[in-house]
């Protein structure tokens, strides 16, 4: 998951490396948001209480943050949207109630989110770039081209277990 560093605030920018993205869950689990910085940070909060509500089950853990939001009249109101991913699955949330998962694992959220989405299939489709290298460079595309998202990219990967020994 990787993350530009730009907070603005209306047509300024306000922060330029900022970390939208958080280790969760004893680092197993990468959560990054969009949106308003505070909203976000309520969630982040909530999030990792579900998670040590349901013994890092992520699934469970996003459904009941979903539900929450959504019916919740404080975390109604929350502007902010939350990527969240372990090493099995990726979700993106949203205070609608929607919990998403891609179909191809790819997601991206906010301004600049449509054009490093493009950019990581088009990677994935033509090219052998390992995930890492895929994230950064639709990032640096990203903020080639959106005035919101900028060049200072932070990166996080969850590495997936081996399996247990026979």
């Amino acid at each position: 998951m990787g993350g530009d560093g730009q907070v603005t605030m209306g047509e300024s920018v306000m922060k330029s490396k900022a970390r939208k993205i958080r280790r969760l869950f004893n680092d197993k689990v990468i959560a990054g948001f969009a949106g308003s910085t505070a909203d976000a940070l309520s969630l982040f909060s909530r999030f990792e209480q579900k998670l040590e509500e349901y013994h890092g089950n992520l699934s469970r853990s996003v459904v009941e943050l979903a539900k929450d939001w959504r019916t919740d009249r404080a975390l109604r109101h929350l502007e902010a949207l939350l990527l969240v991913a372990d090493a099995k699955n990726t979700y993106l949330l949203s205070g609608n109630g929607d919990v998403i998962e891609p179909d191809d694992g790819i997601v991206a959220i906010g301004s600049g989110g449509p054009f490093a989405l493009a950019a990581a299939r088009a990677l994935v489709k033509h090219t052998e770039m390992p995930a890492r290298e895929i994230v950064q460079e639709a990032m640096l595309i990203a903020g080639q081209i959106c005035i919101f998202t900028n060049d200072q990219v932070v990166i996080e990967e969850i590495e997936e277990r081996a399996q247990a020994k026979e």
